[in-house]
């Protein structure tokens, strides 16, 4: 249909020069003149064009948001200029304005809140801005701190208006969270947001509308099975070992598979980690493949003996879990999640936001999956930051059965840091590239200070740490130091003679043994600085260490794991010397290493770990990338100097009906 004004067409903003509605070239009509007034002949396509040009105004949204909300309420796709078209849509214009000074005339305090079911919220603008494509459009108050929102941002919205399930691919501190509460803002619809823990859905709580509930799947999992089994969630803790011998693995019970020896222990850690994977999974019943793989087990033909021998177990304790007056087991909040995923829910909302969904375990992405029928689902992640899949999650966007858009307009940094993230977003094949702010300017480059140092692994972060302190620092650790107490506790245990409780070292009866797997062993050799460390330093001095720790807001400096950095953000970042591959023995025709392929998960964790500076980035463990034959060359740019973003797509260029814009997002050419 020509002429349309739905979500296919390009529509400027309300103080631009702009054609008609519907192709001509006419005027503003001035809304002063009386009815059949010589000085202004009446057509139904001016008075629609000034109605619409009052609402832009007035509810402070775009003119293709408004045009959007207007066919929503006709429940058309498109308009035509057909005259019945014409004074239907002036008659729900009328309407909305009406409603829109009904709120302004209320006393509520709630405002808006109050408002009928289906009315968009007004926001009111401070001040026109032209709008051009490729830049934010004017600031929008919304009850929450004022922003601009993009072309991408309003495309989002337009799709949601129309009800089409959506996945949102947002970079690198794009706005995710406030693109979502945009799109819920802008329909007055009930929703549900659902978050990946209770601190997230806590501070979304506080920024969406009173209309949409924040909550995580595990309190909606609580309220409809979990507080049956509200005693044994409260009980103490209660050791691997000790939950084996209730399900029969006696303290003698040893199994030899291949050259190693299993104990009671490490085969009581194997059957909890296999029903933590089983409730993780969307499967119904145990399989082999929840058995997790041990270090020194790592054979299929092993690790098949392994889970012969895990399984009967596992059985008898997912059955005790599901007693809610069993005991063998310590009950844990994934185990009522996974029996309220079991029971095939249904989650009652018009809609569903699914946050972090990059990081989804199966689990939930079936609940989620399984609403489609009567619930419009919206999911929002980066597929670019999958880190978890070593804990069971699953990318559920990219083969996700809906519309594909995406937010590439970073807000945290500038061009110089963009095209560093560019960079890793096309080792990984990543569909979107980056645009940095302008008003932005963030450097790179080697750097004597920093404020946080952002480290691979927890012995990169304990390493970190202990030269840290040397210099009389006040360092604190994201996350705590358990992780790394635990470690030493179980390096000391080997060290005495002792096995070990920790579940990366349950396998090893010595430390000798441990040091020789670090050592020869080509799946051990992420364990040697481990060794190395506690040879060098003692496991007293790392437990004396972890011990000075103190909290972020009194340190000099912060350490955290690129895993535990993740959603958060420092004004200058230094990568640890552990995001270096380990040295390659494979050599060139003139003895020289040859660099080992780059790995995505190793590129997916780098591109986490550089995206979370705002002013400045020291490459530091990741500056062998530059030399790395298969990685993208760097555009060459001054340092600091803000680069001209490449421009969104403009409207008009959007496909039209039956295309995925993803499929307009695929990667640029090589060397592009």
């Amino acid at each position: 249909m020509s002429g349309g004004s739905g979500p296919g067409a390009h529509l400027p903003g309300p103080d631009e020069e702009r054609p008609d509605l519907f192709g001509s070239a006419a005027g503003p009509v001035d809304p002063r003149l009386p009815a059949g007034s010589a000085e202004v002949s009446w057509s139904p396509r001016d008075e629609l064009r000034r109605l619409v040009g009052e609402l832009v105004r007035a509810a402070g949204l775009s003119q293709g948001m408004v045009n959007a909300e207007i066919n929503r309420r006709l429940g058309v796709r498109s308009r035509t200029g057909a005259g019945p078209d014409v004074i239907r849509a002036i008659k729900v214009a009328r309407a909305w304005l009406a409603g829109l000074a009904a709120e302004d005339a209320a006393p509520s305090a709630t405002g808006s809140r109050d408002s009928a079911p289906g009315v968009l919220e007004r926001r009111p603008r401070t001040a026109p801005a032209t709008e051009r494509a490729g830049t934010p459009r004017a600031p929008l108050r919304t009850g929450a701190p004022r922003f601009r929102a993009t072309e991408e941002q309003e495309a989002a919205v337009e799709v949601f208006l129309s009800r089409r399930h959506l996945a949102l691919q947002a970079g690198a501190g794009t706005g995710k969270t406030t693109t979502l509460t945009l799109l819920a803002r802008a329909d007055r619809r009930r929703g549900r947001y659902l978050a990946f823990n209770k601190s997230i859905a806590t501070d979304a709580a506080r920024k969406f509308p009173a209309g949409v509930a924040c909550r995580t799947a595990h309190s909606l999992a609580y309220q409809a099975v979990g507080h049956r089994y509200d005693q044994r969630l409260r009980a103490p803790r209660k050791p691997a070992w000790k939950a084996g011998v209730a399900l029969g693995i006696g303290p003698a019970m040893q199994v030899r598979i291949g050259d190693r020896t299993v104990t009671n222990r490490g085969l009581s850690y194997a059957v909890i980690r296999t029903v933590r994977r089983f409730c993780q999974s969307a499967d119904t019943v145990l399989r082999p493949h929840h058995v997790p793989w041990l270090r020194g087990l790592a054979a299929e033909d092993l690790h098949s003996q392994l889970a012969t021998v895990v399984l009967p177990y596992a059985q008898k304790a997912w059955e005790d879990l599901q007693n809610p007056a069993g005991g063998a087991m310590r009950f844990e909040h994934d185990h009522y999640l996974k029996m309220w995923a079991m029971e095939q829910p249904l989650i009652r909302s018009d809609y569903l936001l699914l946050d972090e969904a990059q990081d989804t375990n199966p689990v939930l992405e079936e609940v989620f999956s399984a609403q489609r029928a009567h619930a419009q689902l919206v999911m929002v992640g980066d597929s670019a930051q999958a880190i978890y899949g070593w804990r069971g999650a699953r990318d559920v966007m990219t083969d996700f059965d809906g519309e594909q858009l995406a937010l590439s307009q970073s807000f945290r940094f500038g061009p110089a840091l963009a095209q560093e993230a560019n960079r890793w977003l096309t080792v990984v094949e990543s569909p979107i590239r980056l645009t940095g702010a302008p008003s932005l300017t963030t450097t790179v480059g080697p750097s004597d200070t920093a404020d946080a140092i952002l480290c691979r692994t927890n012995v990169g972060a304990m390493i970190a740490i202990l030269r840290l302190l040397a210099d009389n620092r006040r360092v604190a650790l994201v996350g705590g130091g358990k992780a790394l107490e635990d470690l030493a506790v179980a390096a000391g245990q080997l060290k005495a003679g002792h096995r070990a409780t920790h579940p990366e070292l349950v396998l090893f009866s010595t430390w000798g043994e441990l040091q020789e797997y670090a050592e020869f062993d080509p799946s051990g050799q992420d364990l040697l600085p481990l060794v190395d460390v506690i040879d060098e330093h003692g496991v007293d001095v790392i437990l004396a260490a972890v011990r000075r720790l103190c909290d972020e807001q009194d340190a000099h400096i912060v350490v955290s794991t690129a895993h535990k950095a993740k959603g958060r953000e420092w004004p200058c970042v230094q990568i640890a010397p552990d995001f270096e591959p380990p040295p390659s023995e494979e050599t060139d025709a003139r003895g020289q290493p040859v660099p080992p392929p780059l790995n995505q998960e190793e590129a997916r964790l780098a591109y986490v770990a550089v995206t979370r500076a705002r002013r400045h980035l020291d490459p530091g463990g990741l500056a062998w990338f530059d030399s790395h034959p298969d990685a993208p060359a760097r555009a060459d740019a001054a340092p600091g100097r803000p680069c001209t973003p490449a421009a969104s797509p403009r409207s008009s260029d959007r496909p039209g009906p039956g295309t995925s814009p993803w499929d307009r997002l695929r990667p640029p050419p090589p060397g592009h």
